[in-house]
C-alpha cells in the first residue's frame, strides 16, 4: 500500500496522556508500513480551554518519546504564528458558504438540556430541521441533515470497502457552533483536504467521526476524502475499564516525565495496559505487538 500522507491531529486541551501516546505510536508504525509521512495538525480552535503550556506538552512528549514527523511546526511559536487553525478560518467559511448554498444545512436552537429531555439518550433528533430558523439568527447551530443518508462508504486498512449506515451520535451533527466558529467536524475535514491527507488513524470511539466526515465531503466540492484509507485502532482502557481521558485525569506524560520515568518505562506500562505477553521496552517491541 502506497500512502502519501497521515497525521498526528491532538488538542490542546490538557496535558497528552498514555491513550493520546498509543494513538501517536500506532500512526507511526502505519507510516512506516505504507510509507506515508507523517504532518503534526494542531486542532486548537477550542480557544476557551487553549492553553500554550498544552502545545508545549505535545512537542515535549512526542521529543521524550523520539517520535518524528515529517511536516508541521516544531515550536510553539512556529504553531501559533504559521500553523493554527485560526489561519485557516477562512478556508472553514468558504466550506461552510459552500454548505449553506446546497441547503444542506439548517439552523438549531437546542441546548443540551433540550436534547435530552426530548431523549434520553442524549442523541439529536432532528428537532429544529422543519421549523425553517433563519441561519442568521443570533446563538444557532448549524446543523447537516442527515435525514436522507444513505449508506456511508468507508475503505478500511485493510483494503476492504465497508457501508454503514449513520449511528446516531453523528446523526444531524454540527458545522458551525452557537459563536459563530466552525465546529471539529468541519475544520477535521477541510484540514484533511487541505493538506492531503490520505491514511487517517483514530480511535474506535472516533469511527462516527469519521463517518460523519465522509458525509460532510460528499456536499464540499472537488476533494477526494472518500478515497482515503481508514484505520480505527484499539482504546487503552484504565481503572474500571474506563476510556482514558484528560477530563477524568488520565495520568499524563508529562506526570511521568516528572516523576523520572524514562523512555523505556512509558513504553512498559503501555505494554502492561496493551495485556502484551511480553515487556514492551522501545518502539519495535510496540510495533511487533499490532500485527498489522
Amino acid at each position: 500500500m502506497d500512502l502519501k500522507l497521515t497525521r498526528f491531529a491532538p488538542t490542546p486541551s490538557g496535558f497528552l496522556h498514555l491513550g493520546n501516546l498509543y494513538s501517536f505510536l500506532v500512526t507511526k508504525a502505519l507510516a512506516e508500513k505504507t510509507g506515508a509521512k507523517i504532518l503534526l495538525r494542531i486542532d486548537d480552535l477550542d480557544r476557551e480551554r487553549y492553553r500554550t503550556e498544552y502545545v508545549q506538552d505535545i512537542f515535549d512528549t512526542l521529543d521524550f518519546m523520539e517520535i518524528a514527523f515529517d511536516q508541521g511546526p516544531k515550536t510553539v511559536q512556529e504553531f501559533e504564528q504559521e500553523w493554527s487553525q485560526i489561519h485557516r478560518i477562512n478556508l472553514y467559511n468558504e466550506a461552510l458558504e459552500i454548505l449553506r448554498e446546497k441547503k444542506v444545512v439548517f439552523a438549531c436552537t437546542c441546548t443540551r438540556k433540550k436534547i435530552q429531555q426530548c431523549d434520553s439518550s442524549g442523541y439529536y433528533l432532528g428537532l429544529c430541521q422543519m421549523l425553517r430558523i433563519p441561519l442568521d439568527m443570533e446563538e444557532v447551530n448549524w446543523r447537516i441533515d442527515t435525514f436522507d443518508t444513505d449508506f456511508i462508504k468507508m475503505k478500511s486498512y485493510t483494503d476492504q470497502l465497508v457501508s454503514y449506515t449513520i449511528p446516531q451520535d453523528a446523526a444531524f451533527f454540527v458545522v458551525r457552533k452557537r459563536d459563530k466558529l466552525p465546529a471539529y467536524q468541519l475544520t477535521s475535514l477541510v484540514d484533511d483536504i487541505h493538506f492531503g491527507v490520505d491514511l487517517i488513524v483514530r480511535g474506535k470511539d472516533l469511527l462516527s467521526s469519521s463517518l460523519a466526515q465522509l458525509v460532510l465531503s460528499e456536499n464540499i466540492d472537488q476533494n477526494l476524502f472518500n478515497k482515503n484509507i481508514f484505520y480505527h485502532h484499539p482504546l487503552l482502557k484504565g481503572p474500571k475499564n474506563k476510556k482514558l481521558s484528560k477530563t477524568e485525569g488520565a495520568t499524563s506524560i508529562q506526570f511521568l516525565r516528572n516523576e523520572g520515568k524514562k523512555h523505556a518505562d512509558v513504553y512498559q506500562l503501555l505494554g502492561e495496559m496493551m495485556g502484551a505477553k511480553e515487556p514492551i521496552m522501545d518502539f519495535e517491541n510496540f510495533k511487533a505487538t499490532l500485527a498489522l
